[in-house]
């Protein structure tokens, strides 16, 4: 399955089954996580078989087998803005790169466990959420969208690779399902912003990964 495709048939789950990830998969997800890590200076982890990812509300609600998980860490000194915006984006390749191997996966930015995280990463590092990987018991369906017109707009006739992007962009995860993006273009330059908040940063970096992915890098330039 191409990233491309992964983008499309990718929905969040929150409850999986007991199958385990094969070791062949593992590797992989490993070797991803590494090299998002080398890329953009982050400490993004790949943690299994721990259940005490997610907080005890969530384990006792929601959630179901929620056991192997990506804890997006990432030095403390790199400052939280800039971070976030990191981890967002290299996230949103983990998910679809999980998809893509047939991997279902939830982002959970609210309810992870926070003390977890520490334990795991230390004192040097901050974790801003965790995206929980494995066989959902289905795999999730389509959620309520906004439209391209309510979040972007193009100087004169937009081509092709801009709607594109915008199509890929309105299928991007987003804390709560706000999708609160705004997307302008001109020529070949586009600019996008994600609202305001605690998870502005993060859903930035989301944004701009999956705009890029459904656009091309080469068709634009951010401004």
């Amino acid at each position: 399955m191409s990233m491309q495709e992964a983008m499309k048939e990718r929905h969040r789950v929150r409850k999986f089954t007991d199958r385990k990830i094969p070791a062949s998969l593992v590797e992989k997800l490993q070797a991803r996580a590494e090299e998002n890590n080398e890329k953009y200076g982050l400490s993004i982890r790949l943690v299994l078989n721990n259940p005490r990812g997610l907080t005890s509300l969530a384990r006792l609600g929601s959630a179901k087998n929620a056991v192997n998980f990506f804890l997006l860490s990432g030095p403390a000194a790199i400052g939280a803005t800039e971070l976030d915006s990191r981890l967002g984006y290299a996230g949103a390749d983990l998910i679809l790169y999980a998809r893509s191997l047939g991997l279902d996966t939830w982002w959970c930015g609210g309810l992870f466990s926070k003390k977890e995280a520490r334990r795991i990463t230390g004192p040097d590092f901050t974790s801003n959420g965790i995206i929980v990987i494995g066989y959902g018991l289905t795999h999730g369906s389509n959620h309520k969208s906004k439209s391209a017109e309510e979040i972007s707009s193009y100087q004169g006739q937009a081509p092709q690779w801009f709607t594109r992007g915008v199509e890929a962009l309105l299928l991007a995860p987003t804390a709560f399902n706000k999708q609160p993006f705004t997307v302008t273009g001109e020529g070949q330059t586009v600019s996008l912003t994600s609202g305001g908040g605690i998870y502005s940063g993060i859903n930035l970096g989301i944004g701009r990964y999956f705009f890029e992915l459904g656009a091309g890098k080469d068709n634009f330039r951010w401004a």
